[in-house]
């Protein structure tokens, strides 16, 4: 893949997911005014949690990791890539019907494995009814992330990454719908959950068939590729489960606070978007890349990859984490409040979102780091660093839940999130020089925290002078784009003066992507 072909990559998933992104805000903002922080919105974000939980552990985690570098390299060698396809789609699809059976006859157990504090009051009833209803999702959209998988790995980026944007558009219409007609929003939402997956299936069953991957269904066959594919899985799968053991961990802690879960959630969904931008665009561009250079020996080639990685990454990710740390407050108030969603809501949602944006560069680099090791079917030190930041996440929160509450858990998952990069790190040097980041990043990187700190300052004075018309309803939305839009603003400009990036780097990106 050549540079403006990679970083164009980057561009083509990250302005989709930024898209995505943004309906996905509207679905967020309309959830919280229409329920607030209430028992029917901590309900249905506990339910919609479950199936995403084993989406990220099955699919998007282990199996996607596994499938894309051998899928990859069977394409690079001319093999029967298809195939390979077809049986592990087969393999993926017999298992999850299974899976999800079982699941709607332990619906209960697993809402109270992920909020034991729903126990005996209304959210637990709900939130079982949800579930069940929600919880086919996992495997339309497991089979939707083995799609997406094979087009990338072809270089066909938009289609996949604009899938998402399904989810939220249904979400909206079923909201709208629900309004209109009468209907319980809560039931609305639950039933547009599975809804939307069968779309998104269908969507990337059509693009993949247009490349010429018609991935029919079949009886899976235990083939050698297949037993690789379950060997590499196996430490893949472990490690992804100790990272939605940290989900629920924080779950579990908030569960206990009234109003909690909910706050949680939408600051989630905030931090969500810097991070669905950069960290997914990179992680899902690079790993392909990675894989097929690391297979032909191009340890050079792929040393570019890795440092191109994470110079764009941290050049968008450090903003970002600053711009949410310091003005947390305005962001939710303007986004949020309203309707079911007071002032006490603003400020607890807000006080989660900082310690988030203070883990997003390191949740962003997590995602550039574990290519490193996927591309080499290594899954096993991954796993081992992962249990180790599950213990730290465990211990911070449950620990410190009974002297700051709630904020337990998002300050535990920030700090478990660091040393997970930290060990990363650590780890990749034993890599080789693939895993060396070249000497333009490392002149670059303390140029891009001095914008971002520049950026920083700039904001904190801006909010201040805007705060009359941050407050003020009606013009409040144009004095938080004037803060957004200004912040980037000064953050190119002192990036440009400093060299901390070159901003032809991204005009070429664009004009590559709006060419392709």
């Amino acid at each position: 893949m050549t540079p403006i072909r990679l970083i164009s990559g980057f561009l083509t998933v990250g302005l989709w997911t930024l898209f995505s992104r943004i309906f996905g805000f509207v679905r967020d903002v309309a959830i919280a005014a229409y329920l607030g922080a209430g028992p029917v919105a901590e309900a249905f974000l506990i339910a919609f949690s479950l199936p995403n939980m084993f989406r990220r552990f099955f699919a998007e985690g282990a199996f996607n990791m596994a499938f894309v570098p051998i899928f990859a390299k069977k394409l690079e060698r001319g093999e029967d890539a298809l195939d390979f396809a077809r049986n592990a789609a087969a393999a993926l699809g017999i298992f999850l019907f299974g899976f999800s059976v079982l699941a709607h006859l332990a619906m209960p157990w697993l809402v109270m494995a992920m909020a034991y504090g729903f126990r005996g009051d209304e959210r637990f009833d709900l939130a079982v009814t949800y579930g069940r209803i929600a919880f086919p999702y996992i495997l339309l959209i497991s089979l939707t992330a083995l799609l997406s998988g094979v087009l990338n790995s072809i270089g066909r980026f938009a289609v996949a990454a604009a899938a998402p944007t399904l989810l939220n558009v249904v979400f909206i219409g079923a909201l709208v719908l629900a309004d209109w007609r009468g209907w319980p929003v809560g039931d609305a939402l639950a039933w547009a959950v599975p809804l939307a997956g069968a779309a998104q299936l269908a969507v990337l069953w059509w693009a993949a068939a247009r490349a010429g991957f018609v991935i029919a269904p079949q009886w899976p066959r235990f083939s050698p590729e297949m037993k690789r594919l379950m060997l590499v899985m196996g430490p893949a799968m472990m490690a992804g489960g100790v990272v939605q053991i940290n989900l629920v961990v924080g779950r579990q802690v908030a569960s206990f606070f009234e109003g909690a879960v909910a706050w949680l959630s939408y600051a989630d969904r905030l931090y969500q978007l810097p991070l669905g931008v950069v960290g997914i665009a990179i992680g899902v561009v690079l790993l392909p890349d990675l894989s097929r250079r690391l297979g032909n020996g191009d340890t050079e080639g792929g040393r570019w990859s890795f440092s191109r990685a994470l110079e764009f990454s941290l050049a968008l990710t450090l903003p970002s984490a600053v711009a949410l740390m310091v003005i947390a407050g305005p962001i939710v108030s303007v986004l949020f409040q309203r309707g079911q969603f007071g002032a006490a809501d603003t400020a607890a949602t807000a006080v989660a979102l900082a310690v988030y944006g203070a883990g997003l560069p390191a949740f962003v680099l997590q995602k550039v780091l574990q290519p490193l090791y996927f591309a080499r079917h290594d899954t096993r030190r991954p796993f081992r660093y992962a249990v180790v930041a599950m213990v730290v996440n465990a211990v911070l929160a449950v620990g410190l839940a009974p002297v700051i509450g709630y904020i337990a858990a998002a300050l535990a998952t920030t700090v478990a999130a660091w040393v997970m990069v930290w060990q990363l790190w650590r780890g990749a040097r034993r890599l080789g020089a693939a895993a060396d980041p070249d000497e333009r990043f490392r002149r670059r990187l303390w140029r891009q925290v001095a914008a971002a700190a520049v950026m920083g300052a700039a904001l904190w004075v801006a909010a201040y002078m805007l705060a009359p018309w941050l407050a003020q309803s009606g013009i409040r939305y144009a004095a938080l784009a004037v803060l957004v839009v200004g912040g980037s603003v000064v953050y190119f400009t002192a990036g440009g003066l400093l060299g901390a990036f070159a901003i032809s780097d991204f005009r070429s990106a664009l004009r590559r992507n709006r060419a392709g």
